[in-house]
C-alpha cells in the first residue's frame, strides 16, 4: 500500500468543516420537523439559542452528550448518532484527524516526542499553555475544543483490554515550563503517575548523550487490533501516516534504538521525582 493520507483515513480541513455542515443540516430539519424553535431545543438540551445556532450552522463542534440527546428528542433513529465519531474526529487538526482514530483503537502505541510533552501525558493546564501559543492564534473556542480532546484521548490509559503504550522523551522537554513553573510542576506529576501504570512506560533522553538515533524528529508507532502497523511521523503542515512496511520498519528500527539509548523507566521516574524535589 502506498503511503497515502486517503488511504488511512486523513481528511482536509475542508473535510472536517464539511462533516460538521452535514451534521448542522441534518439537525435544523429533524428540529424543524419536531416543531421546536431554538429557543425551546436549546432548553430541553441545556443549551443556549445561540450555541444551537452555531451547531446548526457548523461553527462549533457539537459534544457527544448533545448528539446522543437531539436524537432521542427529535426522533432521528439513528440518524445523528451514526455521525458522532465523525463529528467528534473534527475536534482535532486536519493533520492529526487520521491518526486519532487510530490511535483510538491501538493495541500498541509508541511515542517520541521531541517538541513538547505528548499529548497523551499532558495536563490540562499544559495542553491550553501550548495550544495558546500556537501560531497563527487559534481562536478562543478552537483552543478550548482542542484541549477537550486531547484530554478525551487520555480515555485509552483505562481501555480494557489495556493496550501496550511507551514514550521516549527528550529530556529538555522536562525543563521547558510551558504555562510556567506551576503549570510544569503539575505537568510532571502528572507523568509520574502515568509512568506507574503497569501498561505505560516513560523513557527519557537525556540532553548529554552522546549518540541519537531519533535527530529525524517526532513520530508515534501505531499497531491495530488487525495487526496493522502504521507510522504517524509529525511535520509542518505535512504530517502524515506510513504503512508501506518499508517506512515503518525503518522508524521501528529507530525506535527500538532510541529506547535502548534512553534512560531506562525505573531511571526516567527517579529523574522525574528529582525534578520535582527541585522545584
Amino acid at each position: 500500500m502506498d503511503d497515502q493520507q486517503a488511504e488511512v483515513g486523513y481528511e482536509t480541513e475542508q473535510g472536517a468543516t464539511g462533516i460538521l455542515q452535514v451534521f448542522g443540516r441534518q439537525l435544523k430539519r429533524f428540529r424543524e420537523w419536531a416543531g421546536l424553535e431554538r429557543p425551546e431545543f436549546g432548553a430541553r438540551t441545556g443549551y443556549s439559542a445561540s450555541t444551537i445556532a452555531a451547531f446548526e450552522q457548523g461553527r462549533r463542534i457539537p459534544p457527544g452528550k448533545f448528539i446522543d440527546q437531539a436524537d432521542e428528542l427529535l426522533g432521528a433513529r439513528g440518524i445523528l448518532k451514526e455521525m458522532k465519531e465523525e463529528v467528534a474526529r473534527a475536534q482535532y487538526p486536519a493533520f492529526f484527524q487520521g491518526a486519532a482514530k487510530l490511535e483510538k483503537g491501538a493495541v500498541e502505541l509508541h511515542v517520541f516526542a521531541t517538541k513538547a510533552i505528548p499529548g497523551l501525558l499532558q495536563t490540562e493546564e499544559y495542553a491550553r499553555a501550548v495550544c495558546v501559543m500556537w501560531r497563527p492564534l487559534l481562536a478562543e473556542e478552537t483552543v478550548e475544543q482542542r484541549v477537550a480532546a486531547r484530554l478525551a484521548r487520555q480515555a485509552i490509559f483505562s481501555r480494557m483490554p489495556q493496550p501496550t503504550i511507551s514514550f521516549v522523551i527528550e529530556e529538555s522537554l522536562l525543563h521547558r515550563p510551558f504555562g510556567g513553573r506551576a503549570v510544569m510542576r503539575g505537568q510532571l506529576e502528572l507523568i509520574l503517575l502515568c509512568g506507574q501504570r503497569r501498561n505505560v512506560e516513560i523513557q527519557v533522553m537525556p540532553t548529554e548523550v552522546e549518540e541519537h538515533a531519533g535527530l529525524e524528529g517526532p513520530f508515534t508507532l501505531i499497531e491495530t487490533r488487525e495487526g496493522r502497523r502504521i507510522a504517524y511521523v509529525e511535520g509542518y503542515k505535512d504530517s502524515r501516516l506510513y504503512t508501506e512496511r518499508k517506512s515503518v520498519r525503518e522508524l521501528e528500527e529507530q525506535y527500538g534504538i532510541l529506547r535502548a539509548q534512553a534512560l531506562t523507566p525505573r531511571e526516567t521516574l527517579a529523574l522525574v521525582e528529582k525534578l520535582l524535589g527541585d522545584a
